[in-house]
Parts: structure tokens; C-alpha cells; sequence
């Protein structure tokens, strides 16, 4: 975790062009008033050339553009900003989500329970640079993205990243990167080929970078076992679905080419969408993590060590929308995955809007507004669950409940838990799964538990937990780990109902 390295274990990494670390800092060099990427393949500077910084935006700041070599803006995210949930770490997820764009600075500060002022200040001293410098650094990406990876027009890129004008947008390119628009384009660089064209307005083909290994099949099967007919779409080697963007709606999909990269293609009615939808995917795929941290640790561990090497680079799915998420997991409590489907394919066909100019087939999940006024005509079951579902679509399409990425985990997790018909489970399987926390364990989930005891781990809520703290803070990995090793039949006998907030099978 860059976080906690020194300026000598950075530098061994630069020495030795180690990819691992790519994203997860940049390395200024004084001498030539350049930035790169940990594995630049460029002559190693001095050490008392360099300058280490945790974000781009910071080396922009300090008067460094971005190699054209390396092209450290083509880097995977980094995972730092799901390992920490202070104040940094949740306005980088918010920024990367587009917020400083929709809402401005003041809309960002609000969230995070700042004054401009003091959020400015925070950030410039954590991380070097301050929101409307972050946010700037997160347009230069997706402009570098679509200019290398489409044939957009110039001016279609600028406004998809997030400019206010062309003249912005030229100005911007040439100064992080040392290039126009169009001479960026024309080095199309080796790590990312040029990718398919445009054939439609808004239809975008691109590379998303990750760091290896990636356990795409296991990814794309946990997909398959949960997807909504008409929402979404998966294969065994592809993923797509619609998804309601602040431009309109939008359909995307994540597929791996020949070469073994994640490709999203989209459909956009409002191209400014674009760098919400791009993070959206890659939280969704869990794109950002740093696979190689997080399998050498818990390889460690004797009773994990095949786990590991039968599934390296394992993924914990994240959220294409948070609110979307909680009701998926409240109506997942108690039922297997395949009887959730049932129910969330009933409440979508009733109650998801139909994508206009669509062939009629595609919806949109339905609104917090829609499922509060009529979830109780569609939904099944206990009277008091579908009073929960239903009251709690009403506090999120009110506002009296907010459910962001860029939420604090522990007052996300007491706002949930305030909830009727919301426990532990349901709580921190949404914190999991939207935040994108990585340090998150289930022991009351019985999927969890039955592949602890194939594994040979104490099985037993309390036992589990104590063992599972040695992973820390990859424990949300371990749950991922654990949900795989359930053996394909398992026979148990007649057991007590379980608590009201248990998930059978909730992998």
C-alpha cells in the first residue's frame, strides 16, 4: 500500500519498473519536468531527482506533465482509495463518480460534511492537490482514454470528459501532457491499441486497465447467477446491462479481448457521462484492486494457500448503483440467489421503466420512488420484509437516507442498521459491496460458513470471526475466497430458521 511505503521502497520499485505499483503513486523528476508510471521503462533518475507523489493531480500541481512515454494517466486506480475511509479516500471515490462536475466543489464538500474552504484545505495537504485540481487530473484521463482508444471527434471528447469548452480542453491536454489533442491521438500508445469505432452517437469502445491476475470467469459467473432478464445481460464471457445515469439511460458492457484486457462498450445518450459510467465499471469489476497485495497475504495462511492458487486475482463484485444495491441485498435475506432473481425480475417487470427506443426488451431497475409507492402490489412474503423494502425505497427517494460511495463505512453502517428489518449481514454486505471495502467479513453468512469448514477453518460464527481477523484488512477478500469453496451439494440437516438478517445464499 503506497500509503505506508518510505521513499526507499518506492524507489526499489521504480529500479525495478515493478507494474504492481502503477496507480498507486506517480514519480516526479526534476531534472527533466517530467511524471511517469512505477514501471516507466525510461533510464532510473537519481534519487535525489525524484519526487514521489500519491496523484497526478499533485505532480500537475507541482509544475510536472505526464511522461509520453508511459503514459502514467493510462495506470490503473489506485486501491488506496477503498483501503482508506478517511476524508481523502472518500472524495476520491466521489470525484472519480463525477461529482465535482455535476455538483461543483460546494456539492462535494456538502457530502463530505466540510466547508469548501476546509475540504480545500484538507485534500492540498493529504494529497497535494485540492478537489478542482483532482477533478481536472480525472478529465485529463478521460479525455487521454477517449482520444487513444475512439475516433470521437475532438470536441465530442471534450465535453464526454467533462470540459466546459474546447479552448479548456486544448489548453488542459497541453499542459499535463506536453502534446495537442490530436498529437495524443496520434501516439496511440503500445499498452492500449486502438480500439474499436464509434457507429452509433454515443457508442464508445474501450480498454479498462487492471492490474493481474483477474479471475474474470469468476467475476462473469457471479453475474450470470444474479442477473435481472431485461436489466441485464451475462455470458460466461461478458457482462452488460442498462443503468440510469445523471445524462439519461445507458447500457454498457465488460467483456475481455484476445489479449486478455477488460473492455467496456457503451451506449450514451449524454457523453458527459462517461467518467461516471467508466467508474461505475470499474468499481463493478473491482478493477483498481492490487490482486498481487492481496493474494500474497492471505497465501500466508496454510488453510489458504490452495484457495488461493486454484483462484488467483479473485475480485469482490462491486455496485453499479448504491441504491440499487440495498434493495438487491434486503430482498436477498433469508431466500437462495436463484429465488432473489425471481423476485427482482417480478418487481423490475412491474415496475422498471421500458428504455425509450429500445426494442422493448431493455428496462431500467425500478426507481426508490416507484418500488416505496408500489413494492407492496409486487413483492412476496412476510408482511414486515416488504414493509423494510418498501420503507426503505421511501428514506432513499426522500433523502432521509443517503447511500453514496463516498459514504463513511462506519456512519453508513449505523444509518443501515437504524433501519427496520436491516441487521449486521445486510449492512455490511452493502458497505462490501458499495464502498468497495476491502476489509469486510461475514460470519453469520452460511455460504461463508460452509466453505470455511470445506476449507478447514472453524466454521462457527465466533471461531470464524476470530480466525478471519489474521487476513486483515483483506478480509473481504477472504469472504470472496470462502463463497467459492462451497462445495457444489451440500447436505446439511434440519437446522433452526435462521436470523432475521442471514443470507443462505448470499454469494
Amino acid at each position: 500500500m503506497s500509503m505506508q511505503m518510505s521513499f526507499d521502497e518506492r524507489y526499489r520499485a521504480i529500479d525495478s519498473r515493478d507494474a504492481r505499483f502503477d496507480g498507486q503513486f506517480v514519480t516526479a523528476v526534476r531534472s527533466t519536468g517530467i511524471y511517469c508510471r512505477p514501471s516507466c521503462p525510461a533510464r532510473t533518475p537519481k534519487p535525489a531527482n525524484v519526487t514521489f507523489y500519491p496523484t497526478s493531480a499533485a505532480a500537475h500541481e507541482a509544475g510536472y506533465r505526464a511522461c509520453k512515454r508511459c503514459l502514467p494517466e493510462a495506470a490503473p486506480g489506485s486501491p488506496e482509495w477503498n483501503l482508506r475511509s478517511d476524508t481523502a479516500g472518500r472524495a476520491m471515490r466521489l470525484i472519480a463518480d463525477g461529482v465535482v462536475e455535476r455538483e461543483g466543489v460546494p456539492g462535494l464538500a456538502a457530502r463530505l460534511g466540510y466547508s469548501p474552504r476546509h475540504l480545500t484545505r484538507l485534500l492540498t495537504s493529504e494529497l497535494g492537490a485540492g478537489p478542482l485540481a483532482l477533478s481536472r487530473a480525472q478529465r485529463a484521463h478521460t479525455a487521454r482514454m477517449l482520444l487513444v482508444g475512439t475516433d470521437l471527434p475532438a470536441a465530442d471528447v471534450a465535453f464526454s470528459a467533462g470540459f466546459a469548452s474546447v479552448r479548456q480542453f486544448n489548453d488542459t491536454i497541453r499542459e499535463v501532457f506536453g502534446m495537442t489533442p490530436l498529437a495524443l491521438r496520434a501516439r496511440r500508445h503500445a499498452l492500449e491499441t486502438r480500439a474499436l469505432e464509434a457507429h452509433a452517437p454515443g457508442a464508445i469502445d474501450l480498454v479498462l486497465p487492471h492490474r493481474g491476475p483477474l479471475d474474470a470467469e469468476g467475476l462473469f459467473a457471479w453475474m450470470a447467477a444474479r442477473a435481472i432478464p431485461g436489466v441485464e445481460t451475462a455470458t460466461p464471457s461478458s457482462f452488460a446491462r442498462m443503468l440510469r445515469l445523471p445524462g439519461g439511460p445507458a447500457w454498457f458492457r465488460l467483456r475481455l479481448d484476445q489479449a486478455g484486457r477488460v473492455r467496456l462498450s457503451a451506449r450514451l445518450p449524454h457523453l458527459g457521462d462517461l467518467t461516471t459510467l467508466v467508474s461505475r465499471a470499474r468499481r463493478l469489476f473491482d478493477l483498481d484492486a492490487d490482486p498481487i497485495a492481496v493474494d500474497e497475504a492471505l497465501a500466508q495462511h496454510p488453510e489458504l494457500a490452495l484457495l488461493v492458487g486454484a483462484v488467483p486475482g479473485i475480485r469482490v463484485p462491486g455496485a453499479a448503483d448504491p441504491h440499487e444495491m440495498l434493495i438487491r441485498a434486503m430482498i436477498g435475506q433469508q431466500i437462495t440467489v436463484a429465488a432473489a432473481r425471481t423476485a427482482l425480475t417480478r418487481l423490475t417487470d412491474e415496475l422498471g421503466e421500458t428504455v425509450e427506443g429500445s426494442d422493448g426488451d431493455d428496462r431500467l431497475f425500478p426507481t426508490m420512488a416507484a418500488i416505496a409507492e408500489r413494492g407492496h402490489e409486487v413483492l412476496r412474503g412476510p408482511a414486515a420484509r416488504i414493509r423494510a423494502v418498501t420503507g426503505a425505497a421511501a428514506a432513499l427517494a426522500d433523502g432521509s437516507l443517503t447511500l453514496t460511495t463516498g459514504d463513511d463505512g462506519a456512519d453508513q453502517r449505523a444509518a443501515l442498521l437504524a433501519l427496520p428489518g436491516v441487521g449486521p449481514w445486510t449492512a455490511d454486505y452493502v458497505r462490501m459491496r458499495v464502498l468497495g471495502d476491502p476489509d469486510v467479513f461475514l460470519p453469520g453468512d452460511v455460504a461463508v460458513r460452509a466453505g470455511a469448514a470445506a476449507t478447514g477453518i472453524p466454521s462457527a460464527p465466533t471461531t470464524l470471526t476470530a480466525w478471519a481477523a489474521r487476513t486483515a484488512p483483506w478480509r473481504s477478500y477472504l469472504t470472496a475466497h470462502l463463497w467459492r469453496a462451497v462445495p457444489p451439494r451440500v447436505t446439511t440437516p434440519p437446522r433452526r430458521r435462521p436470523p432475521a438478517d442471514t443470507a443462505p445464499q448470499s454469494r
